[in-house]
């Protein structure tokens, strides 16, 4: 994603990934599994980051891989918040907001220190049920490639259903 105003398209296509990646359940164990795969694909990468699955409120998997920091787990935290609040992909939220020709930080009242409408976190949605019942997200890498880990991650689980 650019700095430059992000277009219908954009937004049309992070819905739709969003949506296909639905699961079929999410239990503590689903979490378990996700967050396993999400740190070997991580590892194979050498990607220094730290990785955070919700349930609900509940944090039911955390992994810092070597090279991030604490600041990766404040950036998670932000992002999460954001999702937590919109519903819908950290990336997907500023890419709305580009979209209107403004930035999240400029328009969205909220404290830029509690809420960053950057990519890297996901909610979690399972089919049947409306609404996200959890979060997947890492933060340590530019958050077009944090995005990206998280969507193969979920397609790989996905795919081994």
């Amino acid at each position: 994603m650019s700095a430059l105003p992000a277009t219908a398209g954009e937004i049309a296509d992070l819905l739709a990934q969003q949506n296909r990646l639905e699961l079929p359940t999410y239990t503590h164990d689903d979490a378990w599994d996700l967050g396993s795969t999400l740190v070997r694909l991580a590892r194979e990468a050498d990607a220094p980051v730290a990785i955070d699955l919700r349930r609900g409120l509940q944090q039911v998997f955390h992994a810092a891989l070597p090279g991030s920091t604490a600041d990766n787990d404040d950036w998670l935290a932000r992002k999460r918040r954001v999702v937590e609040r919109y519903g819908e992909s950290s990336l997907l939220v500023g890419t709305r907001f580009r979209a209107k020709g403004t930035t999240f930080e400029d328009a969205s009242r909220l404290d830029p220190s509690r809420y960053a409408a950057h990519g890297g976190v996901l909610p979690i949605l399972v089919r049947g049920v409306s609404g996200p019942v959890g979060t997947i997200g890492v933060s340590g890498l530019p958050q077009v490639e944090d995005h990206a880990l998280v969507v193969a991650t979920l397609e790989e689980y996905l795919a081994g259903r």
